[in-house]
């Protein structure tokens, strides 16, 4: 039987449910138990009560009760198949002694989740190259949504870098197909953004809901987000290519905030339908015909300030396949747009 402990939750751990962070390190306490021991008040988060689907946040402090045998298990390294090895290494597009950079393949989750083994945290094993521990994440991607990922090869690194992401010293433009055309083809989406829970025994099934800014400090959990957008082109009425700057970074945070324009992002069928009718109150996130019915959703493109060397790196993403067969389908050519379309814009 072990004492209270105190363990601060690493800077790649960010983001997860309270749950998952805990068994990940008592694998051998049951979920009930950790539900118990929640409800009674003796895991605490920064000394408040938490509940098992509370989501961590890196820095926090976790209170843990005495446990039996509590002592978490050395860390191993896990197997890597050669074939999954092969494809996180091609996958890097950029890499130096503090950073990689990843172009993350769509349907890849970022971090392990109910009966999720095979992600991108488990898969840095074949990383490591000529380091002795793995690289440690520092954002996320949702796992539909392909593009760019970035990993820190040491802990000062990752400390370094989810700095700059909380302090939005970082740049990210997203690119997406979305139903329909928005009006104004630019603009800002304010709406704050409120979880409503999952169904299933995980959590699973979780979606944001969207509140309009004027009341968003009275609703209970909404939390506000920004998101720039620029549609940079058109199929007619029935399609366009847009630009998407997180301001904030909320869960879903722009798959959300186009649904709620009326133009979801083509493939988001969580938040956009599996329709292609505009039938008055948004459009169906399908176009049908040739056009895959996967998520067209992808980070293109990311600036920071290198947090060691101070140079300033702009690092670029393909589109997964996809994504670029619909652009050739529809004759949207990636050279045509300017890099950054918010350039100069007040």
């Amino acid at each position: 039987m072990s004492g209270v402990q105190t363990l601060v939750v690493g800077a790649d751990e960010g983001g997860q449910r309270l749950d998952r962070w805990f068994r990940r390190r008592f694998e051998h306490v049951p979920q009930g138990r950790l539900e118990k021991l929640c409800r009674k008040g003796e895991i605490r988060v920064d000394g408040g009560r938490v509940k098992p689907s509370t989501r961590i946040e890196p820095g926090q402090e976790v209170r843990i009760p005495p446990l039996p045998d509590a002592e978490a298990p050395a860390p191993r390294r896990q197997e890597v198949s050669e074939a999954d090895a092969e494809m996180m290494r091609r996958a890097v597009i950029y890499r130096d002694d503090h950073i990689i950079a990843l172009n993350k393949p769509p349907g890849l989750a970022v971090q392990g989740g109910s009966g999720q083994r095979r992600h991108v945290d488990a898969l840095s094993e074949a990383l490591r190259f000529d380091r002795e521990e793995k690289p440690r994440l520092v954002h996320r991607l949702d796992k539909d949504t392909s593009g760019l990922l970035l990993l820190a090869r040491s802990r000062n690194a990752a400390e370094a870098l989810t700095r700059a992401f909380r302090a939005r010293e970082t740049r990210k433009i997203y690119w997406a197909a979305v139903a329909g055309v928005p009006q104004p083809r630019m603009g800002t989406i304010r709406f704050a953004l409120v979880k409503a829970p999952g169904h299933g025994k995980g959590g699973e099934g979780e979606k944001m809901h969207c509140v309009h800014p004027d009341v968003a400090d009275s609703t209970p959990g909404a939390k506000r987000a920004v998101t720039d957008y620029a549609v940079l082109s058109s199929l007619g009425s029935r399609a366009s290519w847009v630009a998407l700057v997180p301001v904030t970074g909320r869960t879903h945070q722009l798959r959300a905030h186009m649904a709620a324009l009326g133009h979801p992002v083509v493939g988001d069928g969580k938040y956009g339908g599996s329709g292609q009718e505009n039938l008055g109150d948004g459009w169906g996130a399908q176009l049908g015909g040739e056009f895959s019915r996967k998520l067209h959703l992808h980070a293109r493109a990311l600036r920071l300030t290198h947090p060691f060397t101070g140079a300033v790196l702009n690092l670029g993403a393909p589109l997964p396949e996809h994504m670029a067969r619909t652009w050739r389908l529809l004759d949207w050519r990636e050279n045509d747009v300017p890099g950054d379309p918010f350039e100069g814009e007040v």
